[in-house]
């Protein structure tokens, strides 16, 4: 039996580009965060070459090399920045496909009908 040495590379991107293209969030700033705070192992700043972060004008790449990483964590770790940055309660993190996310803001155009009607 010849074992195969393909590597299991698991990539999560994270879209920021409508709270950029609003000058709102600093994607340098957001890379730093998510390269302090993410576990590999039970332990933080313990990336190695197993786990690489890469940006873009608009989007965070997140590639896992041979290790187990979860989206949840990513989600987690991106709310908790969107907090830090007080802007929690203008965005949230929503899912676009099995291996993205997209920052967007919350639609707030309900409420203000409910207001012209009284």
């Amino acid at each position: 039996m010849v074992k195969s040495s393909k590597k299991q590379v698991t990539k999560f991107v994270i879209d920021c580009a409508q709270p950029v293209a609003d000058k709102v969030l600093d994607v340098a700033s957001f890379e730093k965060y998510l390269h302090d705070r993410i576990k590999v192992n039970g332990k933080t700043n313990n990336l190695g070459d197993n786990v690489t972060i890469s940006r873009d004008a608009t989007k965070l790449t997140v590639s896992a090399i041979d290790i187990a990483f979860s989206k949840r964590q990513l989600k987690y770790l991106s709310k908790r920045y969107l907090k830090k940055q007080q802007l929690r309660d203008y965005l949230r993190v929503v899912a676009k496909s099995k291996n993205s996310y997209e920052l967007r803001y919350f639609s707030i155009s309900a409420g203000d009908e409910e207001e012209e009607a009284e």
